[in-house]
């Protein structure tokens, strides 16, 4: 083993015993910390830095009666008492910030033009980026409860218009409370799930 390795407290915070949280206390998420789960998920990897997550945090009871018509109904309840849900994006000319952010060479001209090149690098990347986010909300001492079961050309256009930005999931962070909270699932054994060649 590693002597970086960080130790089991913190591998229990941040995965064996991180949940998917439904109940929420009745307690606000500041806005320093939203920014400090940002700075601290930003430095996590992707494709030549090309970074094309993008996020809008519903804090307000304005914006969260916006949200609400998009949501599935299983999950308005739970995203209506959260204090933030995030709308996980990504940006689909993320490529015009790559002479910022990846400067060695000319890597905006990989994209240009390439529809389904761009298509899946910023997918795949802002995903990632979306699971980065998780972590380092976890790390400060958020819970999570990310979601599908929204209405994504209709958050588009209500929360994304005039933007180059696609909605990829939702994020709901806070405090979270046992309320709701399902029995552990099982996961897969790694002779299950892996191949070693």
């Amino acid at each position: 083993m590693s002597d970086k390795m960080i130790n089991d407290e913190a591998m229990d915070l941040l995965f064996r015993t991180a949940r998917t949280h439904n109940g929420w206390e009745d307690r606000k998420v500041s806005r320093p910390l939203m920014q400090a789960v940002y700075d601290l998920m930003k430095w996590g990897s992707t494709s030549a830095n090309c970074s094309p997550a993008r996020f809008v945090l519903v804090a307000s009871d304005e914006g969260k009666a916006r949200l609400k018509p998009l949501l599935a109904p299983g999950n308005v309840n739970k995203t209506m008492a959260a204090p933030c849900c995030v709308i996980v994006a990504h940006d689909i000319e993320f490529y015009e910030k790559l002479p910022q952010l990846f400067p060695h060479t000319d890597a905006r001209s990989w994209f240009v033009g390439n529809e389904k090149l761009i298509a899946d690098t910023a997918f795949r990347n802002g995903t990632l980026q979306g699971a980065y986010f998780m972590l380092a909300a976890r790390g400060l001492g958020l819970d999570c409860g990310p979601m599908s079961g929204f209405d994504n050309a209709g958050v588009d256009k209500e929360f994304l218009a005039g933007t180059t930005w696609k909605s990829n999931f939702l994020c709901n962070i806070g405090y979270g409370t046992d309320e709701n909270l399902f029995p552990r699932s099982p996961r897969l054994a790694f002779e299950e799930a892996c191949r070693v060649v």
